[in-house]
C-alpha cells in the first residue's frame, strides 16, 4: 500500500477468468500463435507500466495449468461467484494495492499503455471511485453490433449510460475525417476497469439492478446505486474483444502477423498490441 499523506497509490492487475462461455465456450484456452488465449493477455497484462503485482483469479484447474506453465501467478477461486468482478473482489484481498485494475480476459492484443489513463484517474480525484476507458467507434458495423458496448459521459468525463444499443440517437461514427457533419461520436466502451479497493467490495455487496439486467451490462449497477464511474479517452486506434469466433480468427490473424512482440500494432490496428 501507498504510505502517508500524498504518496502514490500503488496498482495491481487481476485478470477474471472463466471457463464457461456462452459464445465461444472454453475461450480462456483457445490457442493463439502457439499460446492460450488467457495466457496472451497475462503476457500483454505484465508490460503495464508501474503496477506492483498481475495475476489471473479464476475457478478453473485448467487455466491455472497453462498460467502456471508460462510463469504467472494465479488466484484460485471460489466457483460460485456471479460476476467476474465478484471473482476479482476475493482474490484482491490477497493484494498489497489501493488500486484494483480489472484487465478482462478477452484482450489478447492489449496494448499496456491503455492501463495507465485509468489509475492516473483515479489518482488524480480521490473522490471517484472507479473508472474505464472509451474509444472512438470507426464503422457502421461496430455501431450495429450489440456487443460493441456503447457509452455517453457528461462534460466533466463522467459516465452517463452504458447500452448495446448505438446511443446517443443522432450521433455518428468517426470516419477518420472522412465524415464531416456536426455532433457527437458513437463511442465504443472498453472493458478494462480500475477500482479503489474498498470500492470494490461495496460494489460487489450491491443488490442487482433493472437496467443492468435488461442490458446484461455489470457497471450499470453502480451509475443506478449512484456511484461516478471515471471514463478516460483512448485514441489508440482499434481494440479487439475477443467475443465471438470471428473475432478470434482476427487476434490470430495478428499474431501470426508476429507484430505483437512490442508495444504497438501496424496501421489500422493501433491500440491492441
Amino acid at each position: 500500500m501507498a504510505g502517508g499523506p500524498g504518496a502514490k497509490e500503488e496498482a495491481a492487475v487481476i485478470i477474471p477468468a472463466r471457463y464457461a462461455s456462452t459464445r465461444l465456450p472454453g475461450k480462456p484456452l483457445a490457442d493463439i500463435a502457439g499460446a492460450p488465449l488467457i495466457v496472451r493477455v497475462y503476457e500483454r497484462a505484465r508490460l503495464i507500466p508501474g503496477v506492483v503485482a498481475v495475476l489471473v483469479a479464476t475457478d478453473d484447474r485448467r487455466i491455472a495449468a497453462v498460467i502456471e506453465a508460462a510463469g504467472g501467478h494465479v488466484v484460485l477461486t471460489r466457483s460460485d461467484h456471479p460476476s467476474g468482478t465478484d471473482r476479482i473482489a476475493e482474490a484482491a484481498a490477497g493484494v498489497a494495492a489501493d488500486i484494483i485494475v480489472n484487465v478482462q480476459g478477452d484482450l489478447p492484443c492489449l496494448d499496456p499503455a491503455m492501463v495507465t489513463p485509468l489509475i492516473d484517474l483515479l489518482r488524480a480525484d480521490a473522490t471517484l471511485p472507479m473508472a474505464t476507458l472509451m474509444t472512438p467507434i470507426r464503422s457502421q458495423a461496430e455501431c450495429d453490433d450489440p456487443n460493441v458496448v456503447k457509452v455517453v459521459t457528461d462534460r466533466r468525463g463522467h459516465a452517463l449510460y452504458f447500452s448495446r444499443a448505438p446511443i446517443p440517437h443522432g450521433a455518428r461514427w468517426d470516419g477518420g475525417g472522412e465524415r464531416e457533419a456536426p455532433g457527437p461520436i458513437l463511442m465504443h466502451h472498453i472493458g478494462l476497469y480500475a477500482y479503489r479497493r474498498p470500492f470494490l467490495a461495496t460494489f460487489t455487496r450491491l443488490a442487482p439492478t433493472p437496467l443492468e439486467q435488461a442490458e446484461r451490462l455489470e457497471q450499470l449497477r453502480a451509475l443506478e446505486h449512484g456511484y461516478r464511474i471515471g471514463v478516460a479517452s483512448w485514441q489508440g486506434g482499434d481494440v479487439i474483444e475477443v467475443n465471438t469466433p470471428a473475432d478470434l480468427e482476427q487476434a490470430r490473424a495478428l499474431f501470426e502477423h508476429g507484430i505483437p512482440g512490442g508495444n504497438g500494432l501496424g496501421a489500422g490496428q493501433r491500440g491492441a498490441s
